[in-house]
């Protein structure tokens, strides 16, 4: 689980919008500030300079509070609304169907063939129709921290998209 730091107070904005997707944050907290009100468990703060060991522990200890308290696989309701997170999207039919096979093997390979009888299962209407709702299911699923890749010659993978966050070190702190 990825611990995102944030400058406080310089980066309250960012701080809004990273507790509304449910992000784990750790406010490093500038100077005379005065100590910032932790809105959620999701959310620790340290006063810097600090050291790098106390900087480590404390999204360490983040981290593990995250795990326990955010789901770690999407969820697909009868309705097609996909939940990940405190996140969501409505999906059409077909994407549907792909997202229900691709969930079933959740961060593993799910091949073409069996994509392509999941969305059409009385056949595929061309060959590039897989690919077509493939790419906008990809744009569907960024509100939602999720991502398809693609394993070349055997299909699609569902994972949790990479975040491009990375923790501060004490010294950029």
């Amino acid at each position: 689980m990825d611990v995102v730091t944030l400058r406080w107070p310089l980066e309250t904005e960012r701080r809004a919008a990273l507790a509304a997707a449910q992000a784990p944050r750790l406010l490093l907290v500038e100077g005379g500030s005065p100590a910032p009100q932790t809105e959620d468990c999701l959310e620790d703060w340290l006063r810097v300079p600090a050291s790098e060991d106390d900087l480590r522990a404390r999204a360490e200890a983040l981290a593990l509070r995250a795990r326990a308290h955010l789901p770690t696989v999407p969820l697909l309701d009868k309705d097609g609304v996909l939940r990940f997170g405190s996140a969501w999207v409505p999906l059409p039919p077909v994407e549907c169907r792909l997202m229900d096979a691709l969930l079933e093997r959740f961060g593993a390979v799910v091949h073409r063939e069996t994509l392509a009888r999941a969305a059409w299962p009385d056949g595929a209407p061309g060959r590039n129709a897989l690919d077509v709702h493939v790419l906008r299911l990809r744009r569907r699923l960024l509100p939602v921290a999720l991502a398809i890749r693609t394993i070349r010659s055997r299909g699609y993978l569902l994972e949790k998209a990479v975040s491009e966050a990375r923790p501060l070190s004490a010294r950029e702190a």
